[in-house]
């Protein structure tokens, strides 16, 4: 048995005003908006994630000194052979510098070895020697043997032979490797502590 129900309004069907709920046409390109917030969202994020993980590492700080991040190129120039003799124009500096280099020359320390807490050793003893050490970290490489003391300009070649002599080595090279500082020492398997 077929239930009836009492005829009514939206029975009749006409050509006149639409009676009841009905959508609209489905405007184009509102898929690419929310996908285009998303993606702007999901790239803020990232980008704070990627920040915060970086200072919790310590790879970067707010104070103006970064620990360096030894280059592809920086590891190729401390593998390479020591040269152990200044430029010829420079002059011998004492064991420690003379007190206006040790002021406004920046020296980082890198370790080149697996050794743990090389960097910081070779960092008390140019800190007691009067240099000022902007920052210390791990080098590109860990294999490597001699420690070199490296310097940008050749006017800074009397500057290395001072930190060298503080840390008890001899070996200084000219090279463009460490942009981050003045004076860069790579740490090797020959460096005591």
């Amino acid at each position: 048995m077929t239930t009836r129900y009492p005829r009514d309004r939206f029975d009749d069907v006409a050509d006149g005003p639409r009676v009841g709920a009905h959508r609209g046409a489905q405007r184009r390109g509102r898929g690419w908006i929310a996908f285009a917030w998303a993606a702007l969202a999901t790239g803020v994020l990232v980008g704070i994630g990627v920040l915060v993980l970086a200072l919790l590492n310590g790879s970067y700080s707010f104070d103006g000194s970064t620990s360096p991040s030894a280059s592809s190129s920086a590891s190729a120039s401390a593998t390479a052979e020591p040269s152990s003799s200044p430029s010829s124009s420079a002059p011998q500096a004492p064991a420690a510098g003379t007190p206006a280099d040790q002021g406004t020359t920046s020296v980082v320390v890198l370790n080149g070895t697996t050794t743990t807490g090389l960097a910081a050793k070779a960092s008390a003893a140019l800190t007691s020697a009067g240099w000022k050490v902007t920052s210390t970290g791990d080098a590109g490489t860990t294999g490597t043997t001699a420690t070199i003391v490296y310097y940008q300009q050749a006017a800074q070649a009397s500057v290395a032979q001072g930190i060298a002599k503080s840390l008890g080595v001899t070996a200084v090279q000219q090279s463009a490797a460490f942009p981050n500082a003045d004076i860069s020492v790579v740490l090797g398997a020959d460096y005591a502590g």
